[in-house]
């Protein structure tokens, strides 16, 4: 059945699509939490029948997901032998995850319905204070609207994102584990290996677990944190809708991190390959 933006968005408790004291103060809220640590959660962003929908597009797209099981590093770079062996760059740990891409998800499905829908690309912006030159969708055909799906014995070992912004949408939990874990703003234009270590280790005082519901926005500074998801336990698997954004237009993902996570290529990752905007090593 179609669906409008209204049925899917709880626009009574979230106003984002209209100017107001309402979205002003809520911008002032979700500007606070990301300051403070690069994270902000907007809980029951969606209805309960946005939920179920999602849940089902996911369900029904679930077979055409990637999945991967091998060991990598934070920066999904391959391993640098003139590196000391505890270097960072030379830790390596299992992964497990499986990621639905964006070409899978109808242009009027409830997914991008929920993306494309009114106000929702300007209050991101405004959340994160974005100027209009340096505040875009990613580019990548594979990757601006995904589905992360995660299965038990599943997780997603310490890493940082590809893409500055990272907005989420938690459609379903597994029955146990599944928590986000992360160091807030661990890096900015230095590396800051010696703390990264700490994290790596179960020594640093900077992580903060998170228990997301069926619902929730998420919006997190995942570039500059460090941050994995904790293993999950049971049958039903954990869906959450990732949408990303960047500080350049026309970016998408390198061709080794896109194989890596989506198992295939397109022309337009090897064309652009090396595009950033910024020298971080991944």
């Amino acid at each position: 059945m179609p669906y409008s933006a209204a049925d899917l968005i709880d626009y009574d408790r979230y106003p984002i699509h209209r100017e107001g004291a309402a979205r002003s103060a809520l911008l002032e809220d979700v500007r606070a939490s990301l300051a403070q640590d690069g994270c902000a959660v907007l809980k029951g962003f969606l209805t309960p029948l946005g939920v179920r929908a999602i849940a089902a597009e996911a369900d029904g797209v679930a077979g055409r997901g990637h999945r991967s099981f091998n060991r990598t590093n934070p920066y999904f770079t391959t391993d640098d032998p003139s590196l000391p062996a505890d270097h960072p760059r030379r830790r390596f740990f299992e992964r497990s995850n499986c990621f639905i891409a964006a070409d899978n998800f109808a242009k009027h499905g409830p997914l991008r319905i929920v993306h494309d829908s009114s106000g929702f690309d300007r209050f991101i912006q405004a959340c994160l204070q974005e100027p209009d030159g340096r505040f875009f969708r990613y580019a990548d055909p594979l990757a601006d609207v995904i589905v992360n799906m995660a299965t038990e014995g599943n997780g997603f070992p310490w890493h940082f994102d590809t893409n500055n912004f990272t907005v989420t949408l938690a459609i379903q939990n597994a029955q146990e584990g599944g928590a986000f874990e992360y160091a807030p703003n661990i890096r900015s234009d230095s590396e800051n290996f010696e703390e990264v270590s700490r994290v790596l280790e179960d020594r640093s005082d900077r992580v903060t677990v998170l228990h997301l519901e069926p619902g929730d926005l998420q919006l997190f500074k995942g570039r500059y944190s460090l941050h994995r998801v904790a293993p999950l336990r049971g049958a039903t698997p954990r869906y959450v809708a990732i949408f990303s954004y960047v500080e350049q237009p026309d970016m998408v993902g390198s061709p080794e991190r896109t194989r890596q996570l989506y198992g295939r290529v397109l022309p337009v990752h090897l064309e652009r390959a090396g595009l950033r905007g910024d020298r971080l090593i991944d």
